[in-house]
C-alpha cells in the first residue's frame, strides 16, 4: 500500500473544538490528525468543493471554454420540437 506524502501544519483552534477532536480520537482509537484530516476532507467535498468548482468554472470562462446560454436554449428548443436528429 502506498502512502501519500504529508506536510506538517500548525494551527490554532478553540479549546472546545480540540477537546471534541480528542474525545473522538480516543473513542475511535485514531490520532487527532486522522480525525482532523477526515473532517477537512468532508468540508472539501461539501462547501469547499463548491468553492473549488466555482474557481474552476471562472477559469474555464476566462479561457473561453463555455457555451452561450441563448444558444443552449435554442438547441434545446429544437430538440424538444423534434427538429434535431
Amino acid at each position: 500500500m502506498s502512502t501519500k506524502p504529508t506536510e506538517s501544519v500548525t494551527l490554532r483552534m478553540p479549546a472546545d473544538v480540540l477537546a471534541e477532536i480528542e474525545a473522538i480520537a480516543e473513542a475511535t482509537e485514531r490520532s487527532r490528525s486522522q480525525i482532523i484530516v477526515r473532517a477537512l476532507r468532508g468540508y472539501l467535498m461539501q462547501e469547499g468543493g463548491d468553492i473549488l468548482n466555482a474557481i474552476k468554472g471562472r477559469a474555464q470562462i476566462a479561457a473561453g471554454e463555455h457555451e452561450d446560454l441563448d444558444d443552449v436554449i435554442a438547441q434545446m428548443d429544437r430538440i424538444i420540437a423534434g427538429k434535431v436528429a
